[in-house]
């Protein structure tokens, strides 16, 4: 049946416009090419659906029937066509982003309002958790992850933004109150915020961006808890010492909430990247996603 389709097309042309001549200045399709795929049309069907002859053009009682058939498929043709072309030149629809917790809370929260101030007609949905999200099998459009390695799926495309490194940090009253570590060793004597909630003794493994060398220090966290954003806020309250992702930790720095620990030594925190299936029949409101999205970050990420 679809490999008819033309032909019901050709018909739909030609009955609309009255005839063969006028089809083909209406269509610049050849009336030799029209009255083919009528033939073609007939002997398929087993009927006669135009009377031919040298002075008129008519159309048979069975050719009206079929004719109204056609016009239905011919504008079901045109709708879809349509629905493509407005996709192509308004991105609208939803867009599915599976995020880490920490990345949604300090990363989207900025760059978000511009992006839906662009595309009003485009809905963000997001998957905010730490998870690994099965991006094929559950749906999603893009995920952003921070792991330790990245995918090695061929049916999917990784753009790498950078690594992530997790960061020492504390208020500058606690400091004042307990004294400033010269040396990881020194961590040992703090009051210890951990963001690895399973271990009550716990070992950091800290490396040093001068020189690469890695240290061990055993620690036993008067804090534990994977939420980031409550870390913080008893840092800020000068309850400790918190390790945290530059994601986390960038602006409380900048403001001065908190200050370095040890800004000579990190965490390494995995490698910062963006995963999506491939671009080929991708909806025009994912494209533009993922080009705000790889913008957007090579800005806020200058040093990736």
């Amino acid at each position: 049946m679809m490999s008819h389709f033309d032909d019901f097309y050709c018909f739909a042309l030609v009955v609309e416009h009255g005839g063969f001549s006028a089809a083909e200045r209406a269509t610049d399709i050849p009336k030799s090419k029209l009255s083919r795929r009528i033939l073609n049309l007939e002997e398929y069907l087993g009927v006669r659906l135009i009377h031919r002859s040298s002075r008129q053009f008519s159309v048979t009682e069975m050719g009206m029937r079929i004719y109204e058939q056609a016009k239905i498929m011919q504008d079901a043709a045109y709708a879809a066509q349509d629905i493509v072309h407005k996709l192509s030149e308004t991105p609208r629809g939803t867009v599915k982003v599976s995020v880490p917790t920490s990345i949604a809370q300090n990363e989207f929260a900025k760059i978000l309002p511009a992006f839906l101030k662009q595309y009003p007609d485009i809905q963000v949905q997001l998957f905010i958790h730490n998870r690994r999200f099965d991006i094929i099998n559950e749906g999603i459009d893009v995920a952003l992850r921070v792991r330790s390695q990245l995918d090695n799926d061929s049916g999917l495309i990784i753009r790498r933004f950078g690594k992530n490194v997790a960061h020492l940090c504390a208020s500058q009253a606690y400091l004042n109150q307990y004294g400033i570590p010269k040396q990881p060793e020194d961590l040992k004597k703090h009051r210890i915020l951990s963001m690895v909630e399973h271990f009550i003794q716990q070992e950091f493994e800290l490396c040093s961006s001068a020189t690469g060398l890695i240290e061990k220090i055993k620690i036993q966290p008067v804090v534990l808890g994977s939420d980031f954003l409550m870390l913080s806020q008893l840092a800020k309250q000068d309850c400790g010492i918190v390790l945290l992702p530059d994601s986390v930790s960038r602006d409380l720095i900048q403001s001065g909430e908190l200050v370095y620990v040890l800004p000579e030594w990190n965490i390494p925190h995995g490698i910062f990247h963006m995963v999506y299936p491939s671009r080929n029949g991708m909806l025009p409101a994912v494209k533009v996603f993922i080009d705000y999205l790889v913008q957007a970050f090579t800005q806020t990420h200058p040093h990736f």
